[in-house]
């Protein structure tokens, strides 16, 4: 399968291409705007891939695509937060199927029902949202309240490490909601939040505990809709320099009372002013998920999902859920034509050997 990776050299992409080249039923295409930085790529991973110019807002990206013969792209180009279906469309149209690490709320939620007609014309796939969230939340929230008569309430928390790489397109997708009103569900019902406020200490199995504010993610409008019954959802990310979470907390602040908007202009310089901080974080981030309802014997019940990344690697678990998806593909064994949202597509079991591939230490522990 001819699979081409839009910002294939990206801090995302580049681990899809690395983690795909070694599959026998995979041709890459290591794609972007800078042919220079594709081609050093490309040479890196010793001719197991190709490089190409190519440029997410050219006019003839169907017509591009279609004639290198492309079968399967993942964009992986973000924010998408601002993002169109432009993309997604064109590779549509071009006969590909269609992957993408989407985090952005209505580009996720929305995706189906504006694609499910193109893609299924084509009898192409589209999956959109193949990253952390939704596809490894809800493997992770599935898998813990399995045989559950009732599942009330969902809360997240990913805890990066300060000194783990990071992207200006992924700072400027953080702060594009900072401040910002956020919908979210709580008590069965829609709540008015706002991004990166309300800051409330998390615990974890195997980091300190941190300061988590709430974060804008499709999981909060997709799992009331996904799990029946469902009462509440949250989600946070908390920082490891508490310095951090506390100007993004007042940046929330500036931009709710009007001082400031779009905050996402200063993604260049937090992103440098960050990387200055390094030296007081770690490389050791995480996630935790948990949940808390009623178990098959009418019990209440409270469980945890922990998991651990240390020595940098935590910027691989992002990339899993696409690489999983884009081996299955390439083996013709994912469901029929249409367009989807990751909710659902992949089992917790599935992600178990990339986890132990980087190292990874997970725990599920039973919460009182």
């Amino acid at each position: 399968m001819k699979t081409v990776v839009l910002g294939g050299y990206g801090n995302f992409g580049a681990r899809i291409c690395r983690a795909l080249a070694d599959s026998p039923d995979i041709e890459l295409v290591i794609a972007g705007r800078d042919a220079k930085r594709a081609t050093q790529l490309a040479a890196e991973l010793g001719g197991r891939a190709s490089a190409m110019r190519l440029d997410l807002s050219q006019p003839d990206l169907t017509e591009v695509l279609r004639n290198i013969g492309a079968q399967l792209v993942i964009h992986t180009a973000g924010p998408f937060q601002q993002q169109s279906y432009t993309v997604p469309l064109a590779v549509a149209a071009a006969g590909a199927h269609y992957i993408d690490l989407a985090d952005g709320r209505r580009f996720v939620c929305d995706f189906p029902q504006a694609l499910d007609a193109a893609f299924r014309k084509n009898g192409r796939i589209a999956i959109t949202g193949a990253s952390t969230v939704p596809a490894l939340s809800s493997a992770v929230v599935t898998q813990l309240s399995e045989r559950w008569r009732s599942l009330d309430s969902i809360d997240i928390c990913i805890a990066p490490a300060q000194t783990a790489p990071r992207g200006i397109a992924t700072m400027a997708a953080v702060l594009d909601y900072c401040g910002a009103p956020i919908q979210v569900w709580q008590d069965g019902k829609w709540v008015t939040r706002h991004g990166w406020a309300d800051l409330t200490r998390i615990h974890f199995a195997r980091l300190r505990p941190r300061i988590g504010a709430l974060c804008d993610i499709p999981d909060l409008e997709l799992f009331p809709l996904h799990y029946t019954g469902l009462r509440s959802t949250m989600f946070r990310a908390a920082l490891e320099i508490g310095l951090s979470q506390r100007a993004l907390a007042a940046m929330a602040w500036l931009r709710k009372t009007g001082f400031i908007n779009r905050p996402e202009r200063f993604a260049g310089l937090l992103n440098r002013t960050a990387n200055g901080l390094d030296f007081l974080g770690s490389a050791l981030g995480g996630m935790v998920v948990r949940v808390a309802g009623t178990d098959a014997n009418g019990r209440p019940v409270r469980r945890a999902w922990h998991i651990a990344a240390d020595d940098d690697h935590g910027p691989e678990i992002p990339c899993m859920a696409a690489i999983l998806l884009a081996r299955r593909l390439a083996q013709n064994t994912l469901p029929g034509a249409g367009a989807y949202t990751s909710v659902g597509q992949l089992n917790l079991s599935d992600f178990a050997p990339e986890f132990a591939k980087w190292c990874m230490l997970t725990d599920i522990v039973e919460e009182t």
